[in-house]
């Protein structure tokens, strides 16, 4: 069955109407190429999901079963029980008890239609041979000295990767002794990787591109650094989530774009009406693995926020920096998937997958700004380092990146389950667990009498890194005290032994 017939058949079947109630296909013909290209569950997945938020699926239209479904399809019952399955995950559809499947209701709050233009900021103060914004920027810094050890979070287990191969794949450019390796490279990145990660993206992470809309850049810093230079003006304002990873307020900061820090709760960015009367030139947001307490963005929210940027030609930053790693079912779909606006610019990194020192991250931008930001990349950085690039479009071409994630992703899960297992045998449910779900750390809430900051020093003197929640918080009267844990990079068998040294200092304090 092609795509189009499949489509028409779904949305023919799913309201028991004989014919789609708009006249619209489930997907649109410009979508139907690159549905082809998905296997076909992900297929049913895509057409259902594009439906509900075309609303051609109303709220509260009955599903057939999937056991209906799959028997008129003719193909397999887990096939469609996949589609649905995730669907429901994301917020999409419903199950009633003995009723059966719903279209959910995810429609956003009513966006106020009265707006305030922002202020400029007003830049700090102060004597020093730096400049205002560089003694900022030396002041505020989030940055640590040391990078690895227990329990360093947002680093991988670079033991474990599997090194034989990447050496054989850098030395084949090695050898080839290739002029064009070792000069400055194109500005938007080697097209071979650039199409490696196009493919992996609409793949595993529903994100709308193509080879074209792809920038490689050697992380996430120079990503949102690159898109406030082009995009931005010193003045302009951004909506950050708070508590936020440092990087972020850094770069910001240091571009003179006025952080306004935005509270999350268990649905992550919690926008109140005096910030959606000021809209913000950008906002950033880490959607499916909010850092660093871990929440998921609920579909509402990431529908109201992608109308809200549409309105207010707001632009949206995902930052999906761990999203290859969920330990309760596969990685949730990106906010840039849902966009069709063109609002949303994705960034995303390879230092937690394969090794942080590799600095190869990437950047999808609306193909309307393809080639300015290809030539801005080009302009402000010089690229370079193609044979690392070639290296590592091989190094995904040939299967090792996927197969390197699964592994990965079964390591840390068990990691992760001894780290619980140690917090519990010495706190029982005493202490709150955030984050517990997905990436390379979890976060441990303290109450609030506690200094994390003296606890993270204290625990450094017993040879034991963790960073103080705090510090992640822009707002002082909202930040809370905890610790983030990082797993990953942890051997099994030295787990409980390390947090049983930082159990001690934590209990001093609880004390």
């Amino acid at each position: 069955m092609s795509v189009a017939s499949l489509s028409d058949f779904l949305l023919q079947r799913v309201t028991r109407a004989g014919a789609s109630r708009t006249g619209k296909r489930a997907a649109s013909s410009s979508n139907l190429t690159q549905l082809q290209q998905l296997p076909m569950n992900r297929q049913i997945y895509q057409l259902i999901r594009e439906a509900i938020l075309a609303q051609t699926l109303p709220v509260g239209l009955q599903l057939p079963s999937s056991r209906d479904l799959a028997t008129e399809l003719g193909m397999s019952r887990n096939t469609v029980t996949f589609a649905y399955e995730q669907l429901l995950a994301e917020g999409y559809l419903e199950t009633r008890a003995g009723a059966g499947t719903f279209v959910a209701d995810t429609a956003p709050d009513q966006i106020p239609e009265s707006i305030e233009r922002n202020t400029p900021l007003t830049d700090p103060s102060g004597k020093s041979e730096l400049s205002a914004r560089g003694a900022m920027l030396v002041r505020k810094a989030g940055v640590s000295d040391k990078q690895w050890g227990a329990f360093m979070p947002g680093v991988p287990d670079v033991t474990q990767f599997p090194h034989k191969v990447w050496s054989r794949l850098q030395n084949k450019y090695w050898r080839g002794n290739r002029s064009d390796m070792l000069t400055y490279g194109p500005g938007a990145g080697y097209a071979a990787l650039r199409e490696e990660i196009a493919e992996y993206l609409r793949l595993a992470r529903s994100v709308n591109c193509n080879a074209s809309q792809i920038l490689i850049t050697n992380g996430i810093h120079q990503s949102l650094d690159t898109v406030v230079k082009l995009l931005g003006e010193h003045g302009d304002s951004a909506w950050v989530e708070d508590p936020c990873y440092w990087g972020t307020r850094s770069v910001l900061n240091s571009l003179g774009i006025d952080t306004v820090p935005i509270p999350v709760d268990q649905e992550g960015m919690r926008m109140r009406l005096a910030n959606l009367r000021r809209p913000p030139r950008f906002i950033c947001t880490t959607p499916s693995h909010q850092y660093p307490l871990g929440m998921v963005m609920s579909l509402s929210r990431r529908r109201m926020l992608l109308e809200y940027a549409a309105t207010h030609k707001v632009w949206i930053i995902e930052d999906d920096y761990d999203s290859e790693f969920r330990y309760g079912g596969r990685p949730l779909a990106s906010l840039q998937g849902m966009d069709i606006h063109n609002r949303v610019l994705y960034m995303g990194t390879f230092s937690k997958i394969m090794f942080p020192g590799l600095r190869i991250g990437f950047l999808v931008v609306p193909e309307s700004l393809a080639e300015a930001f290809g030539t801005g990349l080009a302009e402000l950085y010089r690229s370079g380092q193609v044979f690392l690039q070639a290296a590592l479009a091989d190094f995904m071409a040939e299967g090792h990146f996927s197969s390197h994630i699964r592994k990965m992703r079964v390591l840390y899960a068990e990691r992760l389950q001894i780290l619980l297992q140690a917090i519990e045998h010495h706190f029982g449910n005493k202490l709150t667990i955030t984050g517990g779900e997905a990436g390379l750390h979890l976060t441990l809430l303290l109450p609030p009498h506690c200094n994390d900051k003296l606890i993270c020093e204290e625990a450094r003197q017993r040879g034991i890194i963790v960073r103080p929640l705090s510090t992640y918080y822009m707002s002082p009267k909202s930040a809370r005290c905890g610790l983030l844990l990082g797993y990953a990079s942890v051997p099994s068998d030295e787990i409980a032994t390390a947090f049983g040294k930082l159990a001690g200092v934590i209990k001093k304090h609880l004390d």
